[in-house]
């Protein structure tokens, strides 16, 4: 995705943007009208409740915006007046849409956009020697109480080279959003779009559940993808904070060595659970084997009750286990053989 100058007076596009705001000196009104434009229920009260813990409100920039900051000060264009267009040129994945997702993130950042103490120190240290001293205080002023940002709705599909945000005000305010808001809504895109792909390839009768956190680009990268996927169409994720933050509902099967942790069916301590209707107990490791033999045909699987060769019993072991640990919401794991054999 690019960040692109747009001159004012022109407008290419037939269709306008679909959602406008403006962001005043309080914000905190604008802020609430934009939070249904998402999928997931806004969790935070305020904004002030994000902080600047997070990575992207800790000052992600690229040294050229504050170099361009100090010509743009220098040369007395401050005060100018500029538009900004954020777009991308190619469809990932080869494919023939994207879904646009990032807005949320992007109003978190631009509300609360300020250089702290600490950012102002760095920066003194790498401008060149004889850097007005001026402008540091220009920089520590600087506010986004003059931006307005245009955008799509979050969710929304969209194409190439048509304008996804635009930002307009003082030039060297809006310059300086410019590789936050890329970052902030490039990868959130990609993430939403393969989830769309999946569920269009998938269908809507299938259930779909994200379990990408540990493998996920760091903490925030897991968290961020959860997000997304869930936007791009998927029902639920594993990740806990995900669901904490955002509401998205949370589900999970078990790992490997809950799997392991069983060899047989002869040491198993609880066979017996009741029948959901009629409330008659039945040995539900029995029913497990009766139909696991039925099915074996069917699968070509080998069903040898006697040392469980082919159909292993260390597995319908556990998977009994757990199912009768949660009777109404069972999902299974099945990772230890070629499923299709």
């Amino acid at each position: 995705m690019e960040w692109r100058k747009m001159v004012p007076s022109i407008t290419p596009w037939k269709l306008p943007l679909p959602s406008t705001t403006k962001i005043p000196s309080d914000r905190q009104t604008a802020w609430c009208s934009l939070s249904s434009q998402v999928r997931f229920p806004a969790t935070f009260q305020t904004l002030e409740s994000w902080g600047r813990e997070n990575v992207y409100l800790l000052f992600p920039a690229d040294l050229y915006q504050i170099t361009m900051a100090y010509a743009y000060w220098k040369a007395g264009k401050k005060d100018s007046f500029a538009v900004f267009d954020l777009f991308f040129r190619k469809n990932p994945f080869d494919g023939e849409y994207t879904i646009f997702a990032g807005l949320e993130e992007v109003l978190r950042y631009i509300y609360c956009f300020q250089f702290s103490e600490d950012d102002m120190g760095y920066i003194r240290s790498i401008m060149p020697a004889g850097t007005e001293e001026e402008f540091f205080q220009y920089l520590a002023d600087m506010t986004t109480r003059d931006i307005s940002v245009y955008a799509v709705p979050e969710g929304s599909i969209v194409f190439p080279r048509e304008p996804l945000i635009r930002v307009e005000g003082p030039l060297p305010v809006a310059q300086m959003l410019e590789t936050t808001l890329l970052t902030l809504v490039n990868f959130p895109s990609l993430v939403a779009t393969n989830a769309a792909r999946i569920r269009h390839a998938a269908g809507p009768s299938k259930e779909l559940f994200e379990f990408g956190l540990r493998r996920a680009q760091g903490p925030d990268g897991g968290l961020s993808a959860s997000k997304y996927v869930y936007i791009g169409g998927f029902d639920g994720t594993s990740n806990t904070l995900a669901g904490k933050l955002f509401g998205i509902p949370v589900r999970g099967t078990h790992a490997h060595s809950f799997v392991a942790a069983f060899t047989d069916l002869t040491s198993l301590k609880n066979k017996m659970m009741k029948h959901r209707k009629t409330g008659v107990e039945v040995d539900f490791v029995a029913l497990s084997q009766k139909y696991r033999a039925e099915m074996a045909p069917l699968f070509q699987v080998i069903d040898n009750e006697i040392d469980g060769s082919g159909a292993n019993n260390g597995e319908l072991a556990a998977f009994t286990q757990y199912a009768m640990a949660f009777p109404n919401g069972f999902l299974a794991l099945v990772d230890t053989f070629d499923t299709l054999r």
